[in-house]
């Protein structure tokens, strides 16, 4: 859960958000070393140790070419293959489709026979003690831990997106159109997330909140509410 004053991400709780937050830290390190390197030889023209003659070298010239890009791939190869990963959907355990609504999520459960709900925001007023004032809903998106989770979004009327960064997911819902993510959760827990595109006037009342539990007490949940 995001605090006050954090500079960083939400703790990672899925394989893919740990990823997504060690290529994060790789492309602070390069660029810390480009400011680095910038800085010493900026120093170096100010002081007068760097001439014009030296910096339109041939030599000089040719390491400023290679070192980009270098820099460049070092960037690329990572990065795609964390695009591949999320790609990259094999035998889902469950099949879940989220349609974005103005303002509020509908969820189908697919794989479950007649399981399907709207999720509302509830208003400030109704919040119990201690829940998070415009992250809660009346229904939440239940999974079990540990499994492969596809999440097939579509929109009914606008643009919405659904988007949880705690799993490292953020898929975009067009209406007419179906788009696919998945996640796997990998600890118990409530994570939340927002509609992350505006989508009309109440586009910060459509919130997410997705809570992992052990395939059990999924297996009890989805059986009590398919009765």
């Amino acid at each position: 859960m995001a605090n006050h004053s954090q500079l960083g991400f939400q703790d990672a709780s899925s394989p893919i958000m740990e990823e997504l937050t060690r290529f994060h830290d790789h492309a602070l390190m390069v660029a810390l070393a480009i400011c680095t390197l910038v800085l010493y030889l900026l120093a170096h023209m100010l002081t007068g140790k760097l001439s014009s003659s030296t910096v339109n070298a041939q030599e000089i010239e040719l390491v400023w070419t290679i070192l980009p890009a270098m820099v460049l791939v070092m960037l690329a190869l990572p990065s795609l293959r964390i695009l591949y990963m999320m790609d990259e959907i094999n035998q889902p355990d469950l099949t879940l489709k989220a349609i974005g609504h103005q303002w509020y999520w509908t969820y189908e459960y697919t794989d479950l026979k007649d399981l399907t709900f709207d999720s509302y925001m509830i208003p400030t007023a109704d919040l119990p003690l201690g829940h998070f004032r415009l992250l809660e809903v009346d229904h939440r998106v239940i999974v079990p831990t540990g499994s492969t989770i596809r999440v097939i979004v579509t929109a009914d009327d606008v643009l919405h997106s659904w988007a949880v960064p705690s799993l490292g997911v953020k898929t975009d819902a067009i209406p007419g159109r179906l788009n696919q993510t998945s996640f796997l959760a990998n600890r118990p827990g409530v994570y939340y997330g927002q509609c992350s595109e505006i989508c009309g006037a109440n586009h910060s009342f459509m919130p997410i909140v997705v809570e992992a539990v052990p395939l059990a007490n999924f297996e009890d949940w989805s059986s009590l509410s398919s009765s």
